[in-house]
């Protein structure tokens, strides 16, 4: 378990936490892979019966850590075979327990993406929404470009990931992936609340739902491959090594002379 990814049990909730404040809890490698071990904890282990995702200090996570991609780090398979971003992806879109997250702060990128797959959001005052995916030369993931244009529909998708508008909690709510907006003193109430509430109720009927709900997950784990084919071949191109450059410099990117 990564030291910026804090795990702990609540009773039956296991709770998930970005654990690198000074940072804006942004993901790296190691941390995919801690929290993809999470995830597969709490399938094997028939006590939990929810998982909770939360974030520490101001941020819920600022997404992925530019330098920790621009190395090549996010592209190299680990002792499981595979890459641990793919394996926190594919197993929150096959996670059979209710997945419940408390957005603190600011969300970006997979920070939101990872929410379309949650069961249950709530959020603080303090929480906002940025996927800037095409400000930073990639492509949504977490087969969200499948997912958040179903849940909120096809411009306001656009909104978020051509356009890159970053939006308020309560507009999220009305975008159909937020539940409750809530004070940030009572954030954690909220979630955690729901998260016990769920853990009291008869597990098989609680997954069998959740099934139900979800349904067959492959076309959502297709999009998933597809996406990723694209985000990867992304992170080789001249975009985003530009876009990587005026990040680290704090500048606009220029794409004006590229293509």
């Amino acid at each position: 378990m990564s030291d910026y990814i804090s795990q702990t049990c609540d009773g039956a909730v296991l709770r998930l936490c970005f654990n690198r404040p000074d940072k804006k809890n942004a993901i790296t490698t190691q941390m995919y892979a801690a929290l993809a071990d999470g995830l597969a904890q709490a399938q094997e282990d028939k006590s939990v019966r929810a998982v909770l995702f939360e974030g520490r200090g101001d941020f819920f996570t600022s997404g992925n850590d530019i330098g920790d991609f621009m190395s090549g780090a996010a592209l190299a398979d680990d002792a499981h075979g595979s890459r641990p971003v793919v394996r926190f992806l594919e197993a929150i879109a096959t996670a059979e327990k209710p997945l419940i997250a408390a957005v603190n702060g600011p969300a970006v990128g997979v920070g939101v993406t990872m929410l379309f797959h949650c069961d249950l959001v709530y959020a603080s005052e303090a929480a906002a929404f940025h996927t800037p995916f095409t400000d930073l030369a990639v492509v949504p993931e977490a087969a969200s470009s499948l997912l958040l244009p179903r849940i909120a529909g096809h411009q306001r998708a656009a909104e978020m990931f051509i356009l890159a508008s970053k939006i308020d909690p309560h507009r999220a709510r009305e975008f159909g992936f937020v539940n409750e907006v809530v004070a940030a003193d009572a954030l954690e109430e909220a979630a955690l609340g729901a998260a016990r509430s769920i853990a009291e109720k008869a597990p098989e009927a609680v997954r069998l739902t959740k099934q139900l709900m979800k349904g067959g997950r492959e076309e959502v784990l297709e999009r998933m491959k597809e996406e990723g084919e694209h985000f990867a071949a992304q992170l080789q191109s001249a975009e985003f090594r530009e876009a990587g450059a005026a990040f680290l410099q704090k500048r606009k990117p220029d794409f004006s002379n590229i293509g």
